[in-house]
């Protein structure tokens, strides 16, 4: 099994960050800094709440003021790259809201290493004009990473980030940066970019559908952006996405035979399904075939969530199985009851099976 997140922050992680400190702030005190983030809560806090806490102490721990402390750790930083450091965009989400020209420029320092796509938002929050005008900046960056900042920084729904619902409701403001992106040489930058337009599919499905029609008449690497962009359209089944791919209901593509090795499960079981094509035409242009499952929520009623098999050619017949993990996860809690197993072709159900989870 694989370790978690949170365990990350090693004791040779802190030591090495409260040494880096060390060398420029003759006041910091890297004993003093290491014994007080393993504290007695140490065990019980979680990944991000251990992140804000060495954050906290490290930036408490130095002396001088922001500014002061902001050019050593923009001095100290470079060899400390990956998920850990996050905490040095965090220290300017908590203590840097009132410095913005000077927490604009750590952002982007620190970036390229950790990515500041969860900092920058309290600030665009503060000053949306503000920070727009600075991401529009960022958007013309040499560098690839502070590129993809400015639209990650200010997708809609950024998973495990703070919402932005002033670009919910109206993300005509970040449009122009996601148009000054979307032919980007790095696919890093182009795959946020659908990231971004994906978020805003999920609020303004009929602008996203305006834009990919657009986008689709340019270059090949375009395409694949598109694409990504419209995954939660095309999960949904909005027909219209589904054209635009070439993927429309077609009365010939049907299912038979769909069968499930045990209708009851226990938590921990994989769910095991067959399933037949059947193609009554000559034609063996790409079918997208789906499964959903309705799961039961803890006060009955159900949550469909859909999974991707392939999109490819079907021929006359074709015979299909599929293992589904029954597992709960961080994302997913599974609960006893009735559920349901759809097999959906080209956004339309074709068949269907209920199956029981056991308490």
């Amino acid at each position: 099994m694989a370790e978690p997140l949170k365990e990350l922050y090693t004791r040779e992680v802190v030591a090495a960050l409260g040494a880096a400190v060390a060398r420029v702030d003759r006041r910091f005190d890297p004993a003093v800094f290491a014994n007080a983030v393993f504290d007695r809560t140490w065990p019980q806090r979680e990944l991000k709440d251990r992140m804000h806490h060495i954050a906290r102490l490290l930036y408490t721990g130095m002396s001088g003021d922001y500014e002061q402390r902001m050019n050593r750790l923009m001095r100290i930083c470079p060899p400390f790259r990956g998920l850990p450091y996050l905490l040095f965009p965090d220290i300017v989400e908590q203590f840097g809201l009132d410095h913005w020209d000077l927490s604009m420029r750590a952002l982007e320092t620190f970036t390229p290493l950790c990515s500041s796509e969860f900092a920058i938002r309290p600030f665009i929050r503060r000053d949306p004009v503000r920070a727009v005008k600075q991401l529009r900046a960022w958007s013309k960056s040499p560098d690839e990473h502070v590129r993809r900042l400015s639209s990650e920084g200010c997708r809609p729904r950024l998973p495990w980030a703070m919402a932005l619902p002033e670009f919910q409701r109206d993300p005509a403001p970040i449009l122009p940066i996601l148009e000054t992106l979307r032919t980007d040489p790095s696919e890093y930058v182009r795959r946020s970019v659908a990231n971004n337009l994906n978020d805003i599919a999920k609020d303004h499905p009929a602008l996203v559908l305006d834009i990919a029609r657009r986008w689709l008449k340019e270059k090949p690497e375009t395409h694949k952006l598109v694409k990504h962009a419209c995954r939660t359209l095309l999960k949904r089944g909005d027909a219209k996405a589904l054209a635009l791919f070439g993927f429309a209901d077609d009365p010939a593509l049907v299912v038979h035979r769909l069968a499930l090795a045990s209708p009851s499960l226990a938590l921990g079981d994989a769910l095991v399904f067959t399933f037949e094509i059947h193609n009554g035409t000559d034609d063996l242009e790409p079918v997208r075939i789906e499964y959903a499952i309705d799961y039961r929520k803890a006060r009955g009623h159900h949550h469909r969530k859909v999974f991707k098999i392939s999109e490819r050619p079907v021929a006359a017949r074709e015979t299909l199985t599929r293992r589904h993990a029954l597992r709960n996860l961080t994302t997913r809690t599974h609960h006893p009851g009735e559920h349901h197993l759809h097999i959906i072709l080209n956004g339309t159900v074709k068949a269907s099976a209920p199956f029981h989870l056991l308490a």
